[in-house]
């Protein structure tokens, strides 16, 4: 007897290859990028405009958002973009400072923002948190809680989270997330903030999948991203001749940071970036094409994820839910 056929499975027609200086239409979509008036922040709000999205720019100072604005609509004719104030390092301001987007839902929010410090001593929030600790990855946290509703309401939504490949080396102590014993590194503290951060960006999208949301949440690092070798942008940066200069050996091993916002634009722009998901530049994580690339072994510890979620929930005073359910 011939033997009944088997349904075949649909065709799915292969996605198109990444291209970094063609990317998709977002027409009609939103985003917010934390700390989009400088660094990584400023080219992945200049790359977004681009798209034809609405772009809004997370600065907690107002002459520097300006000058970003500026930047972008004299590069991107017709970009449309503005910015909020957002502080990070006050909690208690982040409920108004979200109220100010005016928006009904939102399409992807970029945990971009942070500061680093190069030397001792240990400075605080104003919440009385570590500064590094406290801004880089509780204020996100935070903001996150606040911005539920507007993820929620958009078809699907991000959130894309920008650790560091500094983070690649560090591991958490669970016992002093915020760097209160004498041994003050900050070097070493900034990595680890950013470690928290990727840790809770793979396990917010843990929890929104077991929540049944639609909204996804990525994490992303620009691998190694330098000043000397990012193209000018008067005045959010100018880069000198000599300084491009002496750039130019290190470009054999990373890249600017035009570049380095490529790994984030594409986490949020690809419609076949699932959530979950790494992405960093193709060459050794350090510089090229953006990528999916395995999550870090270190990250992949689910018990280190789930005590970071209940002691940041803690210090915000959140419920574990964040608002997502």
């Amino acid at each position: 007897m011939p033997s009944k056929s088997q349904p075949q499975p649909a065709h799915r027609p292969p996605s198109p290859p990444w291209d970094v200086r063609r990317l998709p239409s977002a027409e009609g979509k939103t985003f917010l990028i934390t700390g989009g008036n400088a660094g990584i922040g400023y080219f992945v709000a200049e790359q977004l405009a681009g798209t034809g999205a609405t772009v809004v720019l997370g600065s907690r100072d107002h002459t520097k958002a300006v000058a970003a604005e500026g930047c972008i609509r004299s590069r991107v004719p017709g970009a449309r973009v503005r910015h909020i104030l957002l502080d990070l390092a006050d909690l208690s301001s982040l409920e108004t400072a979200v109220d100010t987007l005016g928006v009904g839902s939102l399409d992807a929010v970029v945990h971009n923002a942070g500061v680093a410090l190069d030397d001792p001593p240990r400075r605080v929030t104003k919440d009385g948190h570590e500064l590094m600790f406290g801004t880089n990855h509780l204020g996100h946290v935070a903001l996150t809680r606040w911005l539920a509703p507007l993820l929620a309401a958009a078809p699907a939504a991000r959130v894309v989270t920008v650790g560091s490949f500094a983070a690649k080396s560090e591991r958490l102590d669970l016992a002093d997330l915020q760097s209160a014993g004498g041994d003050y590194r900050p070097k070493r503290t900034y990595g680890r903030s950013k470690l928290a951060q990727l840790y809770f960006g793979l396990d917010l999208d843990r929890r929104l999948r077991a929540a049944g949301s639609p909204v996804r949440s990525l994490v992303a690092h620009p691998g190694g991203a330098l000043d000397s070798l990012t193209p000018s942008r008067p005045p959010v940066h100018v880069r000198t001749a000599g300084a491009r200069l002496r750039g130019l050996p290190a470009g054999l091993l990373v890249q600017g940071k035009d570049a380095g916002a490529w790994p984030v634009v594409r986490a949020v722009l690809d419609p076949c970036a699932a959530g979950g998901g790494l992405w960093g530049p193709r060459a050794f994580g350090l510089h090229g094409e953006p990528r999916s690339e395995p999550v870090w072994d270190h990250l992949k510890d689910t018990a280190v994820a789930e005590r970071l979620w209940e002691v940041s929930c803690e210090l915000i005073g959140a419920e574990p839910g964040l608002g997502f359910g």
